[in-house]
């Protein structure tokens, strides 16, 4: 396909994105209204797919100049990659499958571009930043949009080496609801039914890790018909998951019984060599947290007699004892890496609550202390009303009486 032809699709794959994603349009709109980002320089290390397309064309609208590089390589739409610089003012660099040593340069160069603001995902550009923090002198804050990144930036902070102010996206209520349960748990079980072809029904699904996350995942499975094996190690969310109708087990029992397994714990090695050694033939291997170190590869590859790709994102690993199992998208992200990731629904409200949270640092009177800081309230609230009014909904408010009862002691 000629070059021209593949930028034409890719920006027919971003305006229909971007027609599911109202609530970022009507902050676009704001925010070209207002010029409120006009001479600001925002790098961004994102999924570079049609969803990060609308929110940085939004910024650029508001007048900020964008840099963007791949936060996953196998992510990376080539076909928005290649309208996004075919003309609006975003520089993207980024291919689908691309080298680590690639991606790497991207990450330099946009962190040579002196941005003042960063929006992360994984905190590449933040530990980034905190390397070269004598050179990074413009930084005024970033947005981290993974509990992998936030758990960089915090070890980060507690070296007293975080280079700026970081919100924590990750961790506001909208996004905890709307991406992590329902964006996760669907494009994840997507991910995996593109690459195999799996019928759930009647298979049984391990998820490991009942974070927000994690719930999505076993409550789209069990939706599929599955029957879910939850993994746990706070007692609380295995508590929760019990409760909700779950089977709770150590991961070493559910190794004998789960068909697909899926890791989503923001952790490392989560299934190990000892896991391996007690799976069935046959057995799906998936990961659908943010980075490839939860299934341990090393030890998958060090039992292995035999390994050889059967579907464009399966790896069969035949065991020495002549047992088979499959790994899925080399263990990164599945539902990027095999799917679409979220529905541009979904990354409507994540991208909404990027989009303000750079408005605010970069409008800010006093910079922010350096620190993790929680998405300002008011800001979660904003994003569900305008998602409300774009789906038709209109909810009650409270009266004046309803208001004073919350602030008296009496009652």
């Amino acid at each position: 396909m000629a070059a021209g032809e593949v930028a034409r699709a890719g920006e027919e794959r971003i305006r229909w994105a971007g027609a599911q994603m109202e609530v970022l349009g009507r902050v676009a709109a704001r925010l070209a209204e207002e010029r409120a980002l006009a001479g600001v320089r925002i790098g961004a290390c994102l999924h570079l797919t049609a969803e990060t397309a609308n929110l940085a064309r939004a910024l650029v609208g508001g007048g900020a100049e964008v840099m963007l590089c791949a936060a996953n390589p196998l992510s990376t739409q080539d076909d928005v990659v290649r309208a996004l610089n075919a003309g609006g003012g975003v520089r993207a660099s980024g291919r689908r499958g691309e080298s680590a040593r690639a991606r790497l340069r991207a990450l330099r160069a946009v962190l040579a571009s002196d941005p003042q603001l960063i929006l992360d995902d994984g905190a590449e550009l933040i530990a980034g930043a905190a390397r070269a923090r004598g050179r990074q002198r413009s930084l005024l804050a970033a947005a981290e949009e993974t509990s992998a990144g936030l758990i960089t930036a915090r070890a980060l902070h507690g070296e007293g080496r975080l280079p700026c102010p970081v919100y924590a996206v990750n961790e506001s209520r909208a996004e905890r609801t709307f991406n992590d349960r329902f964006g996760t748990g669907q494009s994840t079980l997507d991910g995996i039914l593109r690459a195999t072809n799996l019928l759930l029904a009647g298979r049984t699904v391990v998820v490991i890790g009942y974070g927000p996350t994690g719930r999505g995942v076993a409550l789209r499975a069990r939706g599929a018909g599955a029957v879910v094996i939850v993994c746990e190690v706070d007692p609380m969310r295995a508590l929760e998951a019990r409760m909700e109708g779950y089977e709770v087990l150590p991961a070493l029992v559910a190794a004998e019984r789960g068909d697909v397994f899926i890791t989503v714990t923001g952790s490392r090695n989560v299934l190990r060599a000892e896991h391996f050694a007690r799976m069935h033939d046959g057995a799906v291997l998936a990961n659908a947290g943010h980075f490839d170190v939860e299934i341990s590869l090393s030890d998958l590859g060090a039992a292995a007699r035999e390994r050889e790709s059967v579907r464009p994102l399966v790896e069969r690993y035949t065991l020495a004892d002549g047992r088979r199992l499959n790994l899925l998208a080399e263990g990164r992200v599945v539902n990027l890496a095999a799917g679409e990731g979220h529905p541009a629904a979904v990354m409507d409200i994540s991208f909404a609550l990027q989009a303000l949270c750079v408005e605010r640092a970069a409008r800010a009177s006093e910079p922010l202390a350096i620190g993790i800081h929680p998405v300002p309230e008011e800001i979660d609230r904003a994003v569900a009303a305008l998602k409300l009014a774009a789906l038709g909904v209109e909810i009650d408010a409270e009266s004046d009486e309803q208001q004073r009862y919350r602030t008296l002691w009496e009652r």
